[in-house]
């Protein structure tokens, strides 16, 4: 049984080939391809631009609140600042959305449907944007969610409501799989739960597999009722390069259970790659080292020591940054939106997000962007988390994914970043 998942000099290898660092966006503007017609919408706003945030001030992901309206506290302000959007101060109201166990959420649209909001900006999990979307489809507003991620989303969205300035939780299967191959690395095994999210990391690993002429090695599901120790020894026995497992928090106990089953197979640590449902600290949960050297992969763009001053500035109490950048470039997108449309509807600001993150001149702010409006006649915004580029489902099709290494501690530290482009 090998104890290196790959070649020697792989894993330098795939730092320095297979992954990027964050890098500037370049001289201001920069000409892209040619801007298409947008869809035909009719105006519905009132002149004025008004925002509702969704983001949890209470419940169990409270830590994550903050941060966010704090981002979205900073990009008002530099909205407004630099004019604001058709001759008018950009509205926002922020209210909780609570989590799953609640119906805060709900309070929430009722109170932005009687204040006029056009946009809504979260939530912060995929429960909650499910039970977001019909009612803001029924409301006229559009929705952009800095956290969302599950696939499930892009089906509940009759509407074209919904965007999302994160990526979809099954992106980061081929970016796991082109990593691995660049390593030079072949064989895979994939452990997932058996619901939708483990199918559509599973279709997207099959896929980047199948442009390389190359197949899964092996595939399992983990479930309460699995012997870790019989699934660590069948996977021993396919002898693999990478075991990626994608599991959720839900089996977080037999997810743990197998990792340590794996390693006395057989398969250490550094074969191991984690997906953004399970990669966490595993210091207080794991015997020591047992970890070490597996990669972890989560969404998001870092936040920059200048932002993070800049939302400490506005709430000094913040200290979780997660989603932070994706909120700041969700208000940006929405008041832009607006801006090139003429119209503050939500229907006008939904028609318009394709086109202002694909196509035009490049800009890297409002100010910037209002510039390259005026004087050329399109723009294409990329922002604190680059280009973005949505598709017709909302979705973005670029994004960045901080690539992490487990530390003889069992704790993941950021090494490098993986982008989907």
């Amino acid at each position: 049984m090998r104890t290196t998942p790959l070649r020697a000099g792989a894993t330098l290898a795939l730092v320095a080939v297979g992954l990027t660092a964050c890098t500037g966006l370049g001289p201001m503007p920069t000409p892209t391809s040619t801007p298409s017609a947008a869809a035909t919408v009719q105006p519905s706003g009132d002149g004025v631009l008004r925002i509702g945030t969704l983001f949890p001030t209470s419940g169990d992901i409270a830590f994550l609140g903050p941060a966010l309206v704090a981002a979205a506290e900073v990009a008002v302000g530099d909205i407004n600042a630099s004019g604001g959007v058709l001759g008018a101060p950009v509205e926002v109201f922020h209210r909780d959305s609570g989590d799953a166990s609640g119906d805060d959420l709900e309070t929430g649209m009722a109170d932005f449907v009687e204040l006029g909001v056009d946009v809504v900006i979260g939530p912060a999990t995929s429960v909650l944007a499910e039970r977001l979307i019909p009612l803001a489809a029924e409301a006229g507003m559009t929705v952009i969610s800095p956290a969302a991620t599950y696939p499930l989303l892009r089906g509940e969205d009759e509407g074209g409501v919904f965007f999302r300035t994160i990526p979809s939780y099954e992106k980061q299967g081929a970016l796991i799989a082109e990593s691995v191959l660049t390593a030079g690395g072949s064989s895979i095994v994939l452990v997932t739960d058996d619901d939708e999210l483990g199918l559509a990391l599973e279709s997207s690993i099959v896929a980047a597999l199948a442009d390389e002429e190359q197949q899964l090695a092996g595939l399992e599901a983990l479930a309460a009722s699995t012997n870790p120790e019989q699934m660590a020894n069948a996977i021993a026995t396919l002898d693999p390069d990478a075991v990626v497992i994608a599991t959720t928090s839900a089996l977080d106990e037999q997810t743990r259970a197998l990792i340590v089953a794996l390693s006395d197979a057989g398969v250490s640590g550094r074969a191991l790659w984690l997906t953004s449902q399970n990669m966490a600290d595993y210091s207080a949960t794991l015997p020591e080292a047992v970890l070490e050297g597996a990669y972890g992969v989560l969404e998001g763009a870092p936040a920059s020591d200048q932002f993070v001053a800049r939302l400490q500035q506005s709430d000094p109490a913040v200290r979780s940054y997660r989603y932070a950048a994706e909120t700041y470039d969700a208000v940006v997108l929405a008041a832009l939106a607006a801006l090139e449309r003429g119209d503050d509807g939500g229907p006008s600001i939904a028609a318009g997000l394709p086109r202002i993150t694909a196509e035009g001149y490049r800009c890297r702010s409002m100010a910037e962007c209002r510039v390259v409006l005026d004087d050329l006649g399109a723009f294409h915004y990329a922002g604190l988390v680059g280009d973005v580029a949505f598709d017709s489902a909302g979705d973005v099709t670029k994004a960045d994914y901080g690539l992490h290494r487990y530390s003889e501690e069992n704790r993941p530290v950021r090494i490098g970043t993986l982008r989907l482009r």
